[in-house]
C-alpha cells in the first residue's frame, strides 16, 4: 500500500535532497568546511591540507562562497593573499533546515552550553598587533560568555593604549573594560596555554611558539581603527564586535566540551 502511494505521487519520487547536502556532501568541499571550522586559512594552506590541486580547491571554494557558506577577505599582511572564513551561523541554519526536511523533530536548536565546572580552566590567549581593540574585545566577550570555565587573556606585538571606541562598543554588550591595560605578547611566551587565537594577519606571521602545544587558530579580522574617526569608524567597531561575538559564541560551545590539556 505504501509503495503504491509513493508511485502515485511524482513529487515524492522526484524529491531531491536539500541543497546543503548536495553541496557539502562533496568530499573535497566537506573537508574544506571542516578545516575552516577550526581556523581562517589561505588557499595555499587549504590546498596542502586537502591534498588537491589549487585550481580544484579554488573551484570548490567558489561554490561554497556562492552559497554563502564561506566568505573571503584580503590579508592585511599581504594584499596579494586572502583568508577564507566559514560562516558558522549560516551553516547552522542550513543544517537545522536540512534536519527539518528529513523529519520535523530534527529542527532543533543547538544544545545549550553545559554549566558543569572543570578542575582546570581552559586557557585562551588572543593576539593582535596593538592589543587595543580586537584582542581586548575578544578577551572581554569570552570571559563574559564562559565565566570561570576559561582563563581569557590578550596581548599584542606592538601594544598601545586601548581604543576609546573599544571601551564604548563593549558597553553595548553590558561589559565594562575601562582601565584595561595593553600587554606585549612576550608576557605570555613562557605560559602554558590551550588556545592561541590570532586576530590580525600581521601578528600571525610573527606569532611565537608557546609551551604546552596550544592549538593555533586564526581569525582574519580587519582593524576597525583603520577607518579613521567619526561615525563611519564607530560602525566598523560595531561590525568587528558583532563578528567576534558570533565567533566567541561558537568557540565557547567548542571549548566547554574539550578535555583540557595539562
Amino acid at each position: 500500500m505504501y509503495y503504491s502511494r509513493v508511485a502515485a505521487n511524482p513529487a515524492l519520487v522526484d524529491m531531491a535532497p536539500p541543497a546543503f547536502l548536495r553541496l557539502a556532501g562533496n568530499p573535497v568541499r566537506w573537508r574544506l568546511l571542516t578545516e575552516l571550522a577550526r581556523s581562517d586559512l589561505r588557499v595555499g594552506e587549504l590546498t596542502a591540507l586537502v591534498g588537491q590541486p589549487q585550481n580544484a580547491v579554488s573551484y570548490h571554494l567558489g561554490r561554497l562562497r556562492a552559497a554563502g557558506l564561506v566568505s573571503m577577505r584580503r590579508s592585511s599582511a599581504d594584499h596579494r593573499d586572502s583568508y577564507y572564513h566559514l560562516e558558522l551561523t549560516r551553516c547552522g541554519d542550513l543544517l537545522k533546515a536540512t534536519g527539518a526536511a528529513l523529519h520535523p523533530g530534527l529542527a532543533t536548536s543547538p544544545a545549550t552550553i553545559g554549566r558543569h565546572r572543570r578542575a582546570t580552566r581552559v586557557r585562551v590567549l588572543f593576539l593582535c598587533t596593538g592589543n587595543s581593540t580586537r584582542s581586548q574585545i575578544a578577551e572581554a566577550l569570552l570571559a563574559y560568555a564562559a565565566g570561570d570555565r576559561v582563563e581569557a587573556a590578550s596581548a599584542g606585538s606592538h601594544p598601545k593604549d586601548p581604543h576609546p571606541n573599544a571601551v564604548r562598543v563593549m558597553r553595548e554588550y553590558g561589559i565594562d573594560i575601562t582601565g584595561r591595560r595593553s600587554k606585549h605578547l612576550d608576557e605570555y611566551t613562557g605560559r602554558r596555554l590551550d588556545y592561541v587565537i590570532t586576530l590580525c594577519d600581521k601578528v600571525r606571521e610573527v606569532c611565537p611558539e608557546f609551551p604546552g602545544d596550544p592549538e593555533p587558530i586564526h581569525w582574519s579580522i580587519p582593524d576597525p581603527a583603520a577607518d579613521g574617526t567619526g561615525r563611519a569608524s564607530y560602525r566598523a567597531f560595531r561590525r568587528v564586535a558583532a563578528d567576534l561575538h558570533t565567533r566567541i559564541e561558537f568557540l565557547t560551545r567548542r571549548i566547554t566540551t574539550r578535555t583540557t590539556k595539562g
